[in-house]
C-alpha cells in the first residue's frame, strides 16, 4: 500500500465514512483514508483477480497492483460511474495486463524448448547418456531464459530462432545496435553457464 503523510483532520471512528469523503482525505494525503478504502474493497477486488487467474499469490499481486494504480490515479476519478466500478475498471486492465505477460513469457519458454529439441532431433548420432545431458541443458537453458528481462528473451529468440540480422533486432525492439550486441553477449553466456557451468569458472 503506498505511504501517505496525513495532513486532513481524522474523521470521528463512531461513523461509517462514505467513499466521497474517503476521496477527499486520500487526494488531500490521508494515510488513513486510503488504508480505509484499501479495507472496503481489496477483497473484492482480489476475488475478482481470482476468479481470472486462478492462482492465489498472482491474485493477490494484482491486487496489490491495482490499488497502487488507484493511489496514483485517484485525482482523474470523476464519480461518473461508482467508485467501485471505476477500481474494477483498473482491476480488470491489471489482470489483462497480467495475463499478457504470462503469455508472453510461456511462449519465450516454448520456443525455447522447440529450438532445443530441434537442436536435439538433429544429433543422431548421440548417444544415451549424451541425450540426456542434452535434456538436462535444455532445462537449464529454459530456467535462465525465464530469469530474465522479456526483452533480452526476445532478442535471444529473434537471433536465434529467425535468423534476424541485429540491425533488425534493434528496430523491433527499439534498442540500439551496441544493446542488442550486449543482450546477446549476456544471453550467450547465460545458455554456455547453463550448459556447462564450468565455463564461467574457467572464463
Amino acid at each position: 500500500m503506498p505511504l501517505l503523510h496525513t495532513s486532513c483532520s481524522a474523521e470521528p471512528e463512531s461513523r461509517i465514512r462514505t467513499d466521497q469523503e474517503l476521496l477527499d482525505g486520500i487526494r488531500c494525503s490521508s494515510q488513513e483514508d486510503f488504508g480505509v478504502l484499501y479495507d472496503r474493497y481489496f477483497q473484492r477486488v482480489y476475488s475478482y483477480a481470482y476468479m481470472r487467474l486462478r492462482n492465489h499469490a498472482d491474485a493477490e499481486e494484482v491486487a496489490q497492483e491495482t490499488f497502487t494504480a488507484v493511489f496514483r490515479s485517484i485525482e482523474a476519478y470523476r464519480g461518473q460511474s461508482s467508485l467501485l466500478s471505476w477500481i474494477y475498471g483498473i482491476a480488470k486492465n491489471t489482470v489483462n495486463n497480467h495475463l499478457r505477460r504470462a503469455k508472453a513469457h510461456e511462449l519465450r519458454i516454448e520456443r525455447a524448448e522447440q529450438f532445443l529439441q530441434r537442436s536435439a532431433a538433429s544429433l543422431d548420432a548421440c548417444t544415451p547418456e549424451e541425450h540426456l545431458h542434452l535434456q538436462r541443458c535444455a532445462a537449464a537453458v529454459q530456467d535462465r531464459l525465464g530469469q530474465v528481462a522479456e526483452w533480452h528473451a526476445e532478442v535471444f529468440m529473434m537471433r536465434h530462432m529467425e535468423n534476424l540480422s541485429i540491425e533488425e533486432i534493434a528496430r523491433r525492439t527499439s534498442r540500439s545496435n551496441d544493446a542488442v550486441r550486449s543482450s546477446l553477449y549476456r544471453m550467450k553466456r547465460l545458455v554456455v553457464d547453463a550448459i556447462d557451468p564450468s565455463a564461467s569458472a574457467n572464463a
